[in-house]
């Protein structure tokens, strides 16, 4: 009996070790054999068809694939591990870009499109990956379609089986399952909505359904996938007109080769294609540098006193050695504070930590306390506190456990650091010189139009808060002379806010700006300033703006006002009749839920006088890449606004030291703006409080 209990006790442990065995099984990650590649259109997927594969946050794919009838350019962004996003320019080969000869001439159609796809669910070991997605769902919708697509893995294959409306869906393979709750969605509304530009809800999952999908299989040869594609599309209802199917299976292969996918492939049973792509991480994404290491500090003996200190070489080194330039430095027994400007390094802590130890090197033990003060300008902004103590401990590797990034603090700089700020020189010139490069996709007379030059800046401080600014544009290179024609002769009943921009960047030589310009801290988190002159491109006139921002915090307000003059585009000093009040109350958000993530909504009046909100996403990369969008909604209608239905852009901001050997900071940034119009257009004011003081939170470093 003892033994029988024995047995049966076995038993239930084997059973529940088996259970819970099975149980963890399927919550184990599961490796893919496969590497997930770029479809036709671009995002993961096999040939015409998406799966529900994502690529690693951060992946950027940049695309090109070709067939008889289409080209297309993408560029595909893994903007998080459960969102991805694609933008799309096709070229419609069949079809011209208008009639008007003296328009176009013979280029062919081009269109644009935006797609997203969302991770539902994550493959675990029973269960698929999941992903809800929808191509092409702004503008013209060539290639509109929702999909609903799942994934498995099974050693070397990798299955796809999906569902689609829209484009994907109109072999029409059984009746929309939706059409039972609702007889709006048995048919799909043909034709876009507005100008086109907008968001098309009324259209999704009406309509046609088909069942599409397929198979990638990855061959012993580790550079070479293989792919089996059943398409839900039979090409009734293509742009480039209605294409031939003789079949609805098509097959590909992909060959990687370092960071590049080569692919070719059959479609329809009848159509040859190709492509490559080109991927790199922007999370990983680095520069090697050239630098000297931090101060090694172990075996260092500090002077006794600040008697036998060496002030020069300790301010040398700040400069040289932790790209600080200083302004002025106060230094007593207890306390020593450096004020200046970081140029160099973009990651805060490692500036603060080559700061603290060449200051542990050079300063006696008797002084406590390291205090780092950064300058917006020439108005310090931000107080890194370090205890001497601690950081010797933690540098000298005295204590393992030690964090070094323990041993300091940020904050707002109090009344005594700010009394102790006595600059020798406020005054004086400076100067910079900095290349700027524009490019326009999809316009009429080419596809592909660009200005590329220089920007010559410079000015005079008065003091630590006035000081005067000017901007020279001077373009050494562009296509421009391609324009047939410079104002936009489209019908409009805004004010021509921005449409006259091709008469404004037609000026080889154009004064962007030259304007006055006095700022001030008023306590620890409020800064403000006020401006007047040329403030931008196309305006001049006067403003003011107030912005509260603590340090670190995840949450900034501001408000300005201004009253802008429209420039005459051919006076490099007069002005149109045209002014307007415009301005805007923003809040800076970066919220928890979205790590490394920047929100900015502004509401107000924009520059034609409609009033509405200005929403801008950000995301930043470990590499300091910025990849953003923003989208104006005003109360202007979409007949008024014209082409586009609404302001919508897109840009991506590049640190300049990921192209340097040597330790920088500045920026580039290139924007996209699929069509300007006048409508939800706000003033490029010269100087923004939020960038003027960035070292409070550092998104952009």
């Amino acid at each position: 009996m003892k033994l029988l209990n024995v047995s049966r006790s076995r038993c239930a442990l084997a059973v529940a070790a088996a259970i819970f065995s099975q149980t963890a099984r399927s919550e184990e990650p599961v490796t893919l054999s496969v590497t997930p590649s770029q479809m036709v259109q671009g995002g993961t997927g096999l040939i015409q068809t998406p799966t529900s594969r994502m690529g690693k946050a951060g992946d950027l794919y940049i695309n090109y694939t070709d067939n008889e009838e289409y080209r297309f350019w993408s560029v595909n962004l893994q903007l998080f591990d459960w969102m991805q996003a694609t933008a799309r320019y096709t070229d419609v080969r069949t079809q011209l870009y208008s009639d008007v000869e003296s328009f176009s001439g013979d280029q062919t159609l081009k269109d644009k499109g935006l797609d997203v796809k969302f991770r539902l669910w994550k493959e675990s070991y029973y269960l698929p990956e999941v992903s809800l997605g929808f191509r092409d769902f702004g503008g013209t919708g060539f290639f509109e379609s929702e999909y609903v697509t799942a994934s498995k893995a099974y050693g070397p294959f990798d299955l796809h089986l999906g569902l689609g409306w829209g484009y994907l869906g109109t072999s029409d393979d059984f009746t929309n399952p939706l059409c039972k709750i609702k007889d709006s969605y048995c048919e799909r509304p043909t034709g876009y909505s507005g100008e086109g530009g907008k968001i098309d809800y009324e259209q999704f999952f009406k309509g046609s359904m088909a069942v599409f999908g397929g198979l990638e299989y990855q061959t012993p040869w580790e550079p070479l996938s293989l792919k089996l594609e059943f398409e839900g599309n039979d090409y009734s209802q293509d742009r480039a007109g209605e294409l031939e199917q003789d079949s609805r299976w098509n097959i590909g292969a992909v060959y990687k080769w370092k960071g590049f996918d080569f692919s070719m492939n059959y479609q329809r049973g009848n159509t040859f294609g190709f492509g490559v792509s080109y991927r790199f991480n922007m999370n990983t994404y680095k520069q090697v540098k050239i630098d000297k290491p931090p101060r090694d500090i172990t075996n260092v003996a500090p002077p006794e006193s600040l008697v036998k200190m060496d002030k020069k070489q300790l301010y040398r080194a700040l400069a040289y050695d932790s790209g600080f330039i200083l302004s002025d430095a106060d230094i007593t027994e207890d306390r020593a504070i450096f004020y200046g400007n970081q140029i160099a390094y973009r990651d805060k802590d490692e500036a603060t930590q080559r700061i603290g130890r060449i200051a542990a090197a050079e300063l006696p033990d008797s002084v406590a306390s390291y205090h780092i003060v950064e300058n917006a300008g020439r108005l310090p902004i931000v107080d890194t506190v370090i205890d001497a103590k601690r950081f010797k401990v933690a540098a000298k590797y005295e204590d393992i456990e030690a964090d070094i990034t323990d041993t300091y603090t940020r904050q707002a700089p109090d009344s005594d650091v700010l009394a102790a700020y006595d600059p020798a020189k406020t005054s004086g010139f400076f100067y910079s010189t900095d290349f700027f490069y524009t490019q326009t996709f999809g316009s009429a007379e080419d596809f592909y139009l660009y200005q590329g030059g220089l920007l010559f800046s410079g000015g005079y401080a008065f003091d630590e808060n006035w000081s005067a600014i000017s901007t020279i544009r001077t373009t050494l290179f562009d296509n421009f002379d391609k324009f047939n024609y410079t104002i936009d002769q489209a019908d409009s009943t805004l004010p021509r806010v921005r449409t006259y921009v091709r008469e404004y960047v037609s000026n080889d030589v154009w004064l962007d700006s030259a304007f006055l310009q006095w700022n001030e801290q008023l306590d620890n988190d409020w800064f403000v300033q006020v401006y007047g002159g040329y403030l931008e491109t196309m305006y001049g006139g006067v403003g003011g703006e107030a912005l509260w921002r603590p340090v670190d915090s995840n949450i900034a307000f501001g408000v300005d006002i201004n009253y802008a003059k429209q420039r005459d585009y051919d006076s490099q000093t007069d002005f149109f009749d045209y002014d307007v009040i415009t301005g805007f109350a923003s809040v800076y958000w970066e919220p928890e839920f979205l790590p490394d993530t920047l929100l900015t909504i502004s509401a107000g009046q924009f520059l034609a006088k409609d009033k509405g909100v200005n929403i801008d996403f950000a995301k930043r990369f470990d590499s300091g890449i910025v990849v953003g969008a923003y989208a104006a909604f005003t109360d202007a209608s979409s007949a008024d606004y014209g082409e586009g239905s609404f302001t919508k852009g897109f840009y991506i901001s590049v640190p300049l030291d990921l192209f340097t050997l040597t330790p920088s900071k500045g920026r580039g940034t290139f924007p996209w703006v699929p069509i300007s119009r006048d409508g939800g257009q706000m003033l490029n004011r010269p100087i923004r409080l939020f960038d003027f003081t960035n070292t409070r939170s550092s998104f952009y470093d």
